[in-house]
């Protein structure tokens, strides 16, 4: 067995584990409130690691796959770093001159800046340098939602090829918390530095945002991630979608998610 066939070996079953099982949770429809109120549809999954307790509000979106618009510069880090096609987490690419409509992507970046800022021409160099063979190992080993990577290869993750569910999500962050894909632990510590957003004496809370469109024109976002408080960690999963481009996905997409952290009685340091 060669070694790229030993590795796909080795991995496929924690690919299995990907999604959390979502037939052992509680549904709570007591969220709803927060979308209703930011007048958009979505879900949102909650696990409490200690108790192993999954909370859902609407299980029906939830086991749906959506494109994962820039969640994927969580992935596309770790391949990227694990490849040498990024060198370490400051490693610079030239910016190409082209301006864009996000002032802050128009500049040379680092891939730590680069992650926060969410810059798409940063991560489409990182894909092409990465290539479609290595690319599409990964997303295989990983077992990463649909396994789809058609089309131009800096862009499945924006043109609805690239699919995964909440649940799915939800399972990927917490075997990136744990160090349990498949890439070295110095790897997986990168990225979550890059994830780290919010950082007291209270509570850190790490996360990546997405925002892109269905194939019907509907907006849809993403924040993906986890906080931590007293040593304990809990996994939680956003998803909105909207029916048009009037929706601010940006800043609704933070209101549900910190709306529900502090229902549940997070970011004051007691839980």
């Amino acid at each position: 067995m060669n070694s790229s066939k030993a590795i796909l070996a080795l991995v496929s079953l924690a690919a299995l584990l990907n999604a959390c099982s979502v037939n052992k949770a509680k549904t709570d429809n007591s969220l709803k409130k927060y979308f209703d109120e930011n007048g958009v549809d979505g879900c949102f999954t909650y696990l409490d690691n200690a108790s192993g307790e999954i909370t859902v509000y609407n299980m029906n979106l939830d086991t749906q796959r959506f494109s994962p618009a820039s969640t994927f510069k969580i992935v596309n880090s770790l391949i990227g770093l694990q490849t040498g096609r990024i060198t370490n987490d400051t490693m610079t690419i030239k910016w190409d001159g082209v301006k864009r409509r996000v002032d802050d992507w128009n500049k040379d970046m680092g891939m730590t800046e680069a992650f926060k800022a969410s810059s798409v021409p940063y991560y489409q160099e990182v894909a092409r340098r990465i290539g479609r063979d290595t690319m599409k190992f990964w997303i295989d080993s990983l077992g990463y939602g649909n396994k789809d990577i058609g089309g131009a290869i800096d862009s499945f993750w924006l043109n609805n090829h690239l699919k995964i569910s909440p649940d799915e999500q939800l399972g990927l962050v917490k075997r990136l918390y744990f160090d349990q894909l498949p890439f070295r632990k110095s790897v997986h510590q990168m990225v979550k530095n890059a994830m780290l957003q919010e950082n007291n004496t209270a509570y850190q809370l790490s996360y990546k945002t997405g925002w892109g469109f269905e194939e019907n024109g509907h907006a849809i976002g993403w924040v993906v991630g986890w906080i931590e408080e007293n040593r304990h960690v809990y996994f939680f999963v956003t998803f909105v979608k909207a029916p048009d481009e009037k929706t601010d996905i940006r800043t609704v997409r933070m209101n549900i998610t910190k709306g529900i952290l502090k229902h549940l009685g997070f970011m004051e340091g007691k839980k």
